[in-house]
């Protein structure tokens, strides 16, 4: 049996196994993120940072048309200085940022999962203010982007389906 006939074989294998156990690609036709798309409420955005958060979140999960489950978040952030000049100055900073989650269900209030995401960005502060500013502002917009996309992939990996 040549590699390329091995190879094949394995693969199909894999794919047999994987039919007989269940699973179901997320983004199949019922799929988690399938059934999940349009049907979470995530509360509404507190300040500039959580905006951001919400924003993206409806980008990935879809804007709620029939919610059958309803998303709580704390968002929490903090700046660190990251490299500093023989003068003190500090040219780049780091944005670590962790989101605390309870998922819902909207009619019963029981939590269907809860948990948490963290990550970091960072970002260079040796320009002048207004690109610092630009900078740190980019910095926050990819923070949650990044957070978004992390609570997204844990919802879709820990929700079970309905129906």
């Amino acid at each position: 049996m040549s590699s390329f006939s091995r190879r094949i074989f394995l693969v199909l294998a894999a794919v047999a196994a994987l039919a007989a156990c269940g699973f179901t690609p997320v983004y199949g036709p019922d799929g988690t993120a399938t059934e999940l798309r349009g049907r979470v409420l995530v509360d509404e955005p507190v300040d500039e940072h959580s905006y951001f958060l919400v924003r993206d979140l409806e980008q990935i999960l879809g804007q709620t048309k029939a919610p059958i489950y309803t998303l709580s978040y704390i968002l929490l952030t903090e700046t660190q200085g990251q490299a500093v000049t023989a003068e003190g100055d500090i040219t780049r900073y780091s944005i670590v940022g962790e989101v605390a989650y309870i998922l819902r269900n909207a009619d019963t209030e029981a939590i269907v999962v809860s948990g948490e995401v963290d990550n970091f960005v960072g970002y260079s502060a040796t320009g002048n203010a207004v690109e610092t500013l630009a900078s740190e502002r980019d910095a926050y917009s990819r923070l949650m982007r990044i957070l978004a996309d992390q609570l997204a992939n844990q919802l879709y990996a820990t929700v079970p389906v309905p129906g």
